[in-house]
């Protein structure tokens, strides 16, 4: 995984909008095969070349909830980070994510509200120029005064 450290936490008192942290991360066999195995998920347009190949998308693609685990990953990890909790996430799923590709991961900061310590955060998920994953996130970051 190659991503712009350090992990932690960024306590609202320090956010502002427009900050932004992302990760990037390869998409391999193994990902989507643990993902089929941990959700439950065994659509065989994800785990079988030979089915995926007829198609719509002409071969095996990734689950978009992998591909928006990484988006979590960034919130938790990195924007605001440790201590965050999900409120809620809309996904538009744009493009397919292929075995193989690489996946960047961005979280950027829109609005924050401070009275009710929540922040809402774009997010996406890019394959090279293409997005493949748009959305955005409304989350409880964590606070120097309460946490």
């Amino acid at each position: 995984m190659l991503d712009n450290l350090p992990r932690g936490t960024i306590v609202i008192e320090d956010l502002e909008v427009g900050m932004m942290r992302y990760l990037q991360k390869v998409v391999t066999d193994e990902d989507i095969e643990m993902f089929a195995k941990v959700s439950t998920d065994r659509n065989p347009v994800h785990l079988d070349e030979t089915y995926a190949q007829e198609t719509i998308f002409e071969g095996r693609i990734a689950h978009g909830m992998l591909t928006a685990g990484l988006i979590s990953a960034v919130i938790g990890e990195q924007l605001p980070g440790h201590g965050t909790v999900y409120l809620g996430q809309t996904l538009k799923f744009m493009a397919p994510v292929r075995p193989g590709d690489m996946v960047r991961a961005e979280v950027t900061v829109e609005a924050i509200d401070h009275a009710k310590r929540r922040v809402t955060l774009a997010t996406r998920c890019l394959v090279g120029d293409t997005v493949v994953l748009k959305g955005e996130a409304v989350v409880l970051a964590p606070s120097r005064k309460f946490d």
